[in-house]
């Protein structure tokens, strides 16, 4: 099974689908996103469940960068920037102590020395 992502006019991803292998001869491959287009009508791109191509699978609210051929999330957070790689950053770089900490959005817009909460 393949499996495409639509887009809408702003490169946004409005559904996924998985399309049977009969009408994909191979990864990437554009037939596939021709025959999504045929069938169902809008635009189409060609998704990896397994992250093989277009750096991961694409969800709803994704947005596809076609200079970079890669499917982006969602921003997480206001104060993250997205790198060339299409990673999202924040802005204070994670503990590297080896605990698990999550990211408090309001924490660093009171003090942008903070950010990072340790989950306990």
């Amino acid at each position: 099974m393949a499996h495409f992502a639509e887009l809408d006019g702003d490169k946004k991803v409005i559904r996924v689908c998985v399309v049977d292998n009969a009408h994909v001869p191979s990864d990437k491959h554009a037939d596939g996103e021709t025959w999504c287009a045929n069938f169902w009508g809008g635009t189409w791109k060609q998704t990896s469940y397994n992250n093989k191509f277009r750096k991961q699978f694409a969800g709803i609210g994704f947005k596809y960068d076609e200079s970079k051929d890669m499917f982006i999330c969602p921003q997480p957070h206001t104060s993250w920037t997205l790198d060339s790689n299409g990673n999202w950053n924040s802005p204070i770089t994670y503990p590297s102590d080896g605990k698990e900490y999550l990211w408090n959005e309001t924490a660093y817009q009171a003090d942008n020395t903070k950010g990072w909460d340790l989950i306990e």
